[in-house]
């Protein structure tokens, strides 16, 4: 069985999320989506609601799976039998960071990480970005999936 994880932190989860994770999909048997418990940083949204905004946003790919994780990558992947990482990549200020970040995890483990150019189409497209303009009452809708719109406009505005 062929598998790999896309890691992130998920808050909240993008439609260029999803592309990296259904591309992916189509190419492994068995993707793990692990969503970050990182307690240093502020999230909208809680870590059980960002997997079950995952859950539900990518049901129709049967071979992914939503878990998460806290501490090494490298050590959530050797417990769990996963051999490689996939990583999206939008520009080349994201290889740089996400090049060095491979080669540590490939030191530490042997895990191996594969680098995905996103969909030209989500190339400008971050969470951080999109929690900030749906602050400032943007439109969001299209960047998100219709779910994490309204709950992201209810967690706003709410």
């Amino acid at each position: 069985m062929r598998r790999v994880v896309c890691p992130g932190s998920f808050d909240p989860i993008t439609n260029g999320h999803l592309d990296i994770i259904g591309r992916s999909a189509r190419l492994y048997d068995e993707v793990t989506v692990a969503v970050l418990i990182n307690v240093e940083k502020s999230s909208l949204f809680t870590v059980d609601e960002r997997i079950e905004m995952l859950q539900t946003v990518t049901k129709e790919l049967p071979n992914v799976k939503v878990r998460k994780f806290h501490g090494l990558l490298v050590d959530f992947c050797r417990n769990n039998d996963i051999p490689a990482i996939v990583k999206g990549i939008r520009v080349v200020s994201d290889f740089d960071y996400e090049l060095q970040m491979a080669q540590l995890n490939y030191r530490l483990s042997g895990v191996e990480t594969l680098f995905m150019p996103t969909n030209p189409e989500y190339s400008f497209l971050s969470s951080s970005r999109v929690k900030e303009i749906a602050r400032y009452g943007g439109d969001v809708s299209g960047l998100v999936p219709d779910l994490v719109h309204k709950l992201l406009i209810e967690r706003l505005r709410g």
